[in-house]
């Protein structure tokens, strides 16, 4: 790639097995330094949008019949080009998305370790079943679904792309993916150089605003959305694919709540450690992140006291390329905005804001989207900065009477992404039973807490389906059954 410089990198769709150049371009600036112009991403058009659906369409007939270890080959080449260029790309990431350097290896890592799972799982999880007993015989089919729309977001631009690309093309699909225009540049290269490895047409993406968006979740041709992102735009989707009863996966918002029970040891560093990082990593810009903590009032003052020693331990917000970097600026300027809404808001409620962290350079500080890390302290349970998704570098820290109590606060909201639960391990197993979520994980949280190897989804309203795991290679598969009795006949059918 060569792309380690500070010139602005220039990235074009990619079309039927060629780059398909376009006459129009927007910039994507450095969120770190909003001077300064990280590379520019082509505006397609409907009509572009089209083309690529349309040579998909037309490469899927011929690579649902391809044999899976061809798959399986081409996607373990296309891996290592990812590998070889990982230093490069994780360069690229952090200037357009604003992550530090190791937070952008860290998600170069996730995508790499996935693609392996499927790349590795593919024929036994996609394999043809055959069962015979005194009934009859089946034979169960694991049938690619026809051409999908994949839509990811700006946060985790590679990881959630190219855990849609790897189980669906090794599935014998054909795809469109859009991604963000507010982290365009590096998942296009990570696309390409996949891509290039695939007949043409198999894989192709395309950028654009939301008319892009709008055709590829509503144009006949496409048989499947997987789409990562908010939840209103996820309801949108929905209509758009009831339209033709379109296969959908949609991983949406979350607001994971993190309980922290009475026999949580708040004098245990590494621990204090991971429930900072748990909540501030990629500046809390996960889906996953913790983003509600409620903790035993038995323990409360203390835990706080030792959260804010490991905080300003930890977070070291600047320059997301120097190495002592943790936290990197928000990524765009509507995000910086509404979180900053809600530490107006706690502020004017009488809650204490208080802001974590050391910043070595703030004249370097005030060029980009940058804010200090904070906790809310003395919320309501139903105040904004609680009820709402921050999505950014603060969260809010509240007491709790009983395991009931905890529940019953944790599972207060209409959405069920993750959660996590702290303390002895088989209390935090039993409390985590109760709590209404797509995954719960002990003693840690968001990414430290992923196992690609399961299913990975929320329940109310983060989503639809499942990704990771075999749950979510299936995802792109429409089981077909053939029944072969060996009773034909009704027993009761008179002749």
């Amino acid at each position: 790639m060569g792309a380690t410089n500070n010139e602005p990198h220039t990235v074009e769709a990619y079309i039927n097995g060629e780059v398909y150049k376009s006459e129009e371009h927007e910039p994507r600036m450095n969120p770190a330094k909003t001077d300064e112009t990280a590379g520019y991403w082509p505006l397609n058009s409907v009509e572009d949008a089209k083309r690529a659906i349309d040579a998909a369409d037309a490469a899927f007939d011929s690579w649902r019949k391809t044999e899976m270890k061809d798959r399986v080959e081409r996607m373990k080449k296309g891996i290592q080009k990812i590998k070889d260029n990982q230093h490069d790309l994780a360069a690229l990431l952090s200037r357009e998305h604003g992550k530090p350097l190791y937070d952008a290896e860290g998600e170069l890592t996730v995508s790499i370790m996935f693609m392996e799972y499927a790349a590795d799982n593919a024929e036994r999880v996609y394999k043809e079943e055959i069962n015979e007993d005194e009934r009859g015989k089946n034979v169960l089919r694991h049938e690619p679904i026809g051409v999908v729309s994949a839509i990811s977001p700006w946060n985790y631009p590679l990881a959630l792309s190219t855990e849609k690309i790897a189980p669906a093309l090794l599935a014998g699909n054909t795809m469109v993916l859009k991604p963000s225009p507010m982290a365009p540049l590096t998942v296009t290269e990570v696309t390409h150089l996949i891509a290039e490895e695939f007949p043409a047409g198999v894989l192709n993406i395309v950028h654009g605003d939301a008319d892009v968006g709008i055709e590829l979740t509503s144009n006949d041709k496409v048989r499947k959305i997987a789409f990562t992102g908010g939840t209103n735009t996820g309801k949108h989707i929905m209509k758009a694919a009831a339209e033709t009863i379109k296969n959908v996966t949609l991983e949406l918002g979350g607001n994971d709540p993190a309980i922290f029970l009475d026999d949580f040891d708040v004098n245990d560093e590494a621990a204090m450690r991971r429930v900072v990082i748990s909540n501030f990593l990629t500046g809390g810009q996960i889906c996953m992140i913790a983003k509600r903590m409620y903790v035993h009032e038995s323990i409360y003052d203390q835990f706080v006291e030792k959260y804010i020693e490991a905080a300003n331990k930890w977070l070291r917000i600047g320059d997301p390329t120097k190495e002592e970097t943790t936290v990197g600026p928000v990524n765009n300027k509507n995000q910086l905005e509404f979180v900053q809404d809600l530490l107006d808001d706690s502020e004017k409620q009488g809650y204490e804001v208080k802001q974590l962290g050391k910043v070595d350079d703030e004249e370097f500080f005030e060029k980009g989207y940058f804010m200090y890390p904070t906790i809310v302290l003395g919320a309501d349970y139903d105040s904004r900065v609680v009820a709402e998704e921050q999505f950014g570098p603060t969260v809010p820290i509240l007491k709790f009477k009983d395991d009931a109590h905890a529940i019953e606060l944790a599972n207060d909201s209409e959405l069920g992404l993750t959660s996590s639960v702290w303390g002895e391990e088989e209390h935090a197993i039993e409390v985590s039973r109760h709590i209404e979520a797509g995954v719960t994980m002990v003693n840690t949280a968001a990414i430290q807490g992923l196992d690609i190897r399961y299913p990975f989804g929320g329940v109310k309203q983060s989503g639809i389906g499942r990704e990771y795991g075999e749950e979510g290679m299936l995802e792109y598969v429409d089981s077909h059954a053939i029944n072969i009795p060996k009773t034909k006949d009704l027993p009761h059918i008179p002749q």
